[in-house]
């Protein structure tokens, strides 16, 4: 039986801003289109972007900008409710929440990645910082009774820290498509290449790679870094390596396409993400399925996402020192990087989209099953 669902998220897949969250989603929800399920997914605009269209089925409205989407979604929701039957709502909670629980009346789950918590204070302004900061402290009173969805143990975790029940959380892992994400695709680079892909936000710490590079070039010359993405602290960036006189050993792609991301996770040698908070890492297993080990901060999400000794290592967040030793062994280590990425590529393998997907088919039929029963005893 086939169920009419309504997603809201800040972003489409097809955001310039879009991130893990947005490929968690549009790769979960287009095979529950494929499994018969009718999917909308509302979400702001963009510059150039049409107001609606269907992407891999998903009927995407986009409404607002990103700063005052938040504002017009119980007014979007309700017009929504007018011309749609839905059967369940999905809450994507990614950055401010939508407190949706005031004014659904449908069986609601909500999805969480992580919260920022006092992270956000390192990302902009004190002013900002605080909206976001109490705007998710109080997600644990206004979503109470609402089913989760997490991402990873780590997640599950900062959930239940929050005083959201265990019985409440369910994970479900990002996935990878090992289809199009393969090793072998493209040749490894000629130099001793070291990577890092993602957003280029302040609190992602990317500049603790950079710092690395400098006794990582002291003890291979050869090295290089590219550092593939784009993003607001792009600048910044630029600027450190130009102080580290690194320039010309560190490359900046800006944002690219999926293909050509799959050829520089193949190129590298290594790959990079030093954050000090992840949902998960979608990037540490693409770069897994490429072949490619994952060297990462032990932080949440990531020490999921990164089997340390297995697809790659773990080093404490913010420890230059150990994150270049571990560079320079690596980089060193021909028959270690093998035995990694060999590992990696299996490791890899375990997460399936298309299990994603079941599960979370799974849990839509539970609730709607739940809630049907509660309205019979009622």
């Amino acid at each position: 039986m086939g169920y009419k669902l309504l997603v809201i998220n800040w972003q489409d897949i097809t955001h310039p801003l879009g991130g893990g969250a947005e490929v968690h989603l549009h790769q979960i929800f287009r095979r529950l289109v494929k499994r018969g399920h009718s999917v909308t997914l509302l979400c702001c605009t963009y510059p150039g972007a049409k107001p609606e269209e269907v992407l891999d089925g998903i009927h995407i409205i986009r409404r607002g900008s990103r700063s005052f989407f938040n504002f017009i979604v119980p007014f979007m929701y309700r017009k929504l409710c007018q011309q749609h039957q839905f059967d369940i709502v999905f809450d994507d909670i990614n950055k401010i929440p939508f407190y949706t629980p005031l004014y659904v009346r449908k069986p609601l789950v909500a999805i969480v990645h992580h919260f920022f918590g006092y992270r956000i204070f390192q990302e902009t302004n004190l002013a900002v910082a605080y909206y976001v900061f109490l705007c998710e402290r109080i997600v644990p009173l206004i979503y109470r009774n609402v089913p989760f969805i997490a991402v990873s143990p780590s997640s599950t975790n900062e959930l239940e820290a929050m005083g959201i029940e265990r019985n409440r959380i369910e994970i479900v892992h990002n996935g990878v498509d090992c289809r199009h994400y393969q090793p072998g695709l493209h040749p490894k680079s000629d130099v001793p290449l070291i990577g890092y892909v993602g957003r280029i936000k302040r609190y992602k710490s990317v500049e603790h790679i950079i710092l690395a590079m400098e006794k990582v070039v002291q003890a291979i010359p050869a090295a290089e870094l590219v550092i593939v993405g784009d993003g607001d602290n792009l600048d910044a960036l630029k600027r450190i390596t130009a102080e580290q006189h690194l320039t010309g050993k560190v490359h900046f792609t800006g944002a690219v396409s999926e293909e050509d991301k799959i050829r520089y996770f193949n190129k590298m040698w290594v790959s990079v993400n030093p954050s000090p908070k992840e949902g998960w890492g979608i990037v540490v297993i693409e770069a897994n399925a490429c072949g490619t080990p994952v060297i990462a901060a032990d932080s949440p999400g990531l020490r999921d996402s990164v089997s340390d000794g297995v697809s790659g290592y773990l080093y404490p967040y913010g420890n230059i020192e150990k994150l270049s030793e571990k560079l320079i062994r690596l980089l060193n280590d021909r028959s270690e990087r093998e035995r990694l990425s060999r590992q990696a590529v299996k490791w890899s393998q375990q997460f399936d989209w298309n299990v994603s997907a079941e599960k979370t088919e799974r849990l839509i039929e539970n609730n709607l099953f739940d809630s049907r029963e509660a309205l019979h005893v009622s």
